[in-house]
């Protein structure tokens, strides 16, 4: 992977120009979850010149994200998987390897949501949210990890939510499970740091996503939700995209354990 000396291209463009300089050309990339930021960061990944594997039990969000890649001519694999069963990571992973002839790049963005009180959830519903957020996570970047300490170079990348920080009401699970991705990838990023993996989390504040539609089409919640953030307006997927390149990127090898809040400002009020 290579980056060029100079890049010139007028702001905004569409070029490959634009994503040149983060020397993604070639890099083989795995991505959990087809849909929303998942979806999002798959094409960017794509549109940088890197070959994508995406992962995801949907088979129609699969089938929807694999034409685009075909209209984009990326080389890409689909693979369908559960990642909340025991060993579906290692699998995937071992999988992936054999498809794009190795891996460079790991970004878990895979969630679900349930808005109810804490004393509201029955057990298995707190086990079900924690399977699907956080233990797909660790099954999926422990097989990843060994890959990429044993190969000297990675880059794993994973969503958290300001709901890790922040104690938003009727979040309990969700909130636990975000906490926990932060945790876990951080003691991720100590352990494996001297083999030359970095271990980031993007941290999104109140996104546009399938996961928010129910939510914001209630009467009143997206204007509540706006009014939270100093930005005063709600983020969309795309601007995640960025943040997503840049810390895969090599430019980005020095920067390791940190939650990279995307938020429009939330996490200072």
């Amino acid at each position: 992977m290579t980056v060029p000396n100079t890049i010139d291209a007028a702001p905004g463009a569409s070029t490959e120009a634009d994503t040149g300089w983060l020397g993604l050309e070639g890099a083989r990339v795995l991505i959990a979850g087809a849909g929303g930021i998942g979806g999002a960061c798959v094409l960017a990944f794509a549109g940088a010149g890197a070959s994508v594997a995406v992962v995801d039990r949907d088979a129609r969000a699969l089938d929807a994200i694999g034409a685009d890649l075909s209209a984009m001519a990326a080389p890409h694999a689909l693979i369908q998987a559960d990642l909340t069963e025991h060993g579906a990571g290692g699998r995937v992973v071992a999988e992936t390897v054999e498809r794009l002839g190795g891996l460079d790049v790991l970004l878990h963005a895979v969630g679900i949501n349930d808005r109810r009180p804490i004393l509201d959830f029955t057990e298995d519903e707190w086990d079900m949210i924690l399977r699907v957020n956080l233990s797909s996570l660790f099954g999926l970047a422990q097989a990843a990890g060994r890959h990429m300490v044993e190969q000297g170079h990675g880059r794993v990348l994973a969503l958290s939510s300001v709901s890790g920080l922040l104690a938003h009401h009727s979040h309990g699970p969700y909130a636990a499970s975000k906490g926990g991705i932060n945790q876990l990838l951080r003691v991720m990023a100590r352990e494996w740091a001297s083999a030359g993996v970095t271990v980031n989390a993007l941290a999104p504040g109140y996104i546009e996503t399938p996961l928010t539609a129910d939510h914001l089409s209630k009467p009143g919640k997206r204007e509540e939700l706006e009014n939270l953030v100093p930005a005063g307006r709600l983020g969309t997927p795309d601007e995640l995209t960025g943040p997503a390149l840049f810390l895969s990127s090599r430019h980005a090898g020095f920067i390791t354990g940190h939650v990279m809040y995307i938020d429009g400002g939330r996490t200072l009020v």
